[in-house]
């Protein structure tokens, strides 16, 4: 377990556009937070990091967005805020399950709804707002490849600047 702070939504899209230049195929991202902790603006930056120039927005009502990132994999940005009692079931039948499985990144705010179906090379952040400006990042990681991720952020992150 990690933990970094953010004190901007700038900060926060610095640190996220450092975890997209290390993404890889196959890796998955969960985002843990109640509203506005700073979910999807993690994301946009971790879409930055992947060459993705189009908009990031979260995905709440189609659930899953796909964008193609410039080295040629696809990044899955799922939301899984609207999943009810059923969540696990629900990202199952809209294929999220092999979304995570597959050949590109994907990325998943509300994540503890669904957490049975995260690979256990799974790298959690749990964001939480501190005040109006600063987030706790606290990274937790999940086989090696999950350890990889943090410990590379972590070390991206001592050289992002507010």
């Amino acid at each position: 377990m990690t933990t970094l702070v953010s004190n901007s939504e700038d900060m926060t899209e610095q640190i996220g556009e450092a975890l997209g230049r290390i993404l890889q195929p196959g890796d998955v991202v969960a985002l843990i937070g109640d509203l506005g902790a700073g979910k999807t603006c993690m994301t946009r930056g971790i879409a930055r990091g992947l060459g993705i120039a189009d908009p990031v927005t979260s995905p709440t009502f189609i659930l899953v967005a796909e964008y193609r990132t410039a080295r040629g994999f696809p990044l899955y940005h799922a939301d899984c805020y609207r999943l009810g009692d059923a969540a696990v079931a629900e990202a199952e039948s809209i294929g999220l399950d092999e979304m995570m499985e597959g050949s590109g990144v994907a990325v998943v705010e509300w994540a503890e709804r669904i957490d049975r179906l995260l690979p256990d090379d799974t790298l959690r952040i749990e964001l939480v707002a501190t005040d109006d400006l600063e987030r706790s990042l606290t990274l937790h990681a999940g086989g090696p490849r999950g350890r990889l991720m943090m410990e590379t952020l972590a070390q991206a992150a001592a050289g992002v600047s507010t």
